[in-house]
């Protein structure tokens, strides 16, 4: 049983109760995502089941769109409503479209300090559980990209649109812009909108996957490796060099449209195996 799932995931559950759920249903071991979300936070998760799981790399997980929701004067432990509250300050009177030009100035590639409670690893041991411990630790700064970034609602709480790069950290992003705003802000929620073109609303709920539910791994792979379509099967499964007419550092290797294998360059056209997808 090979293929991809895109599901819906609720509230109060793991990446990782979503993938043993899926293994007790499809009773199939082999069983990875391309991106987590934290138990509080709801809407896509895309599981790779099967042989799929060795195109992980390949497939495209980097553009992710979000629709989060922060409230201003707050500011939490965690970065987002679920934690304590350890600081409060007054809001500043600013109109939407004062916002919304704020906004605008978020836009591109930039640095950001991963959150404490992040699954970032320090001295071999993972940021948030330093904050269990109450220990606080230094994070480095890590270039993310924002591309788009929209007001969807401005009141009491305010809603955003964020199509960002993989490794951006929403609720850290809706705390530099309360700070851009001049005060503080803690997310209240998260909803993952989009993976690459895939959309939350061609996911499904947990209790409606069925062995009909799978879909070709083919929708996700990353449009910038280019694929050959190959007619002798064997010399690719037993890992043979070919030569192909390709200036691409890396390609993807089909037959009759099922993925094979990913193939690097060796010299001018001559390619070798690098990783066998069937």
């Amino acid at each position: 049983m090979d293929g991809v799932l895109y599901i819906n995931k609720e509230k109060n559950m793991t990446s990782f109760d979503v993938v043993a759920r899926i293994r007790r249903i499809l009773n199939e071991r082999s069983i990875g995502h391309t991106g987590t979300l934290d138990p509080n936070a709801e809407g896509l998760l895309i599981l790779l089941v099967g042989k799929a799981c060795k195109c992980l790399p390949y497939c495209e997980h980097n553009n992710k769109e979000y629709i989060a929701t922060f409230k201003l004067g707050i500011k939490t432990d965690t970065g987002d409503i679920w934690g304590e509250v350890i600081e409060q300050q007054n809001i500043p009177l600013i109109s939407r479209i004062e916002f919304e030009s704020i906004c605008s100035e978020f836009i591109g590639i930039q640095q950001q300090i991963p959150p404490q409670v992040s699954a970032i690893k320090v001295n071999g041991k993972k940021a948030y559980e330093y904050h269990r411990e109450g220990k606080t630790i230094e994070l480095e700064k890590r270039e993310i990209e924002i591309y788009e970034l929209e007001c969807l609602s401005y009141d009491t709480e305010i809603t955003i649109r964020a199509l960002v790069s993989n490794g951006t950290y929403i609720r850290t992003l809706c705390e530099d812009i309360a700070k851009r705003m001049g005060t503080i802000g803690t997310m209240t929620s998260l909803v993952r909108s989009k993976i690459g073109n895939i959309s939350v609303e061609q996911a499904i709920k947990l209790d409606e996957v069925n062995e009909k539910s799978l879909h070709s791994i083919n929708e996700i792979l990353n449009n910038q490796y280019p694929h050959f379509e190959i007619a002798d099967v064997e010399s690719v499964k037993q890992g043979k060099k070919i030569r192909l007419d390709c200036i691409e550092p890396l390609v993807l290797l089909t037959h009759q449209g099922e993925i094979l294998a990913a193939y690097e360059k060796v010299e001018d056209n001559l390619y070798k195996s690098k990783r066998g997808l069937w």
